[in-house]
């Protein structure tokens, strides 16, 4: 009888240890870092949002980890500017679909749908999304601060 209890016990805390395990394995990772480069804004230059106005993909050249991914630029000076000041160029909401956010959860993006909203780079998963996101913009915003980070969970 004693045997049985003790199997029964260690078999409830595999289970939750497994629930726990995988619930961590299933958890979004605080900088979206899909596609095939695996790095984040699937390998284009955040930098480049901002001082030429249009997504442009990085280099392998030009690669610097921050917060656990990897960033590509397409030169040096990007890089660098980068380096000097990270927060500025981060996408909001970690790269995730800024939408999907506000709507309590993450999604992947294409980085051609893309906003630069009061010096902030937000990310759109597709063009139909995109189109929703700027007709409310602010109010998309102001929903995706309050999901973030809480959505990684």
């Amino acid at each position: 009888m004693h045997l049985i209890s003790s199997a029964k016990i260690l078999l409830s805390f595999i289970f939750v240890a497994g629930v726990l395990i995988s619930s961590a394995a299933n958890a979004a990772k605080p900088i979206y870092s899909g596609g095939k480069e695996r790095a984040a804004i699937r390998g284009y230059d955040p930098v480049a949002y901002f001082t030429e106005k249009q997504p442009v993909k990085g280099s392998k050249e030009f690669v610097f980890e921050y917060k656990g991914a990897k960033w590509m630029f397409s030169s040096q000076e990007n890089l660098e500017a980068f380096k000097d000041n990270p927060e500025k160029y981060t996408p909001q909401y970690g790269g995730y679909c800024a939408y999907a956010v506000a709507r309590g959860t993450t999604a992947s993006i294409k980085p051609e749908y893309f906003t630069i909203d009061d010096g902030k780079l937000y990310l759109n998963y597709s063009k139909s999304v995109y189109k929703r996101w700027v007709k409310d913009k602010e109010g998309y915003i102001e929903k995706a601060n309050g999901n973030w980070p809480k959505v990684l969970d």
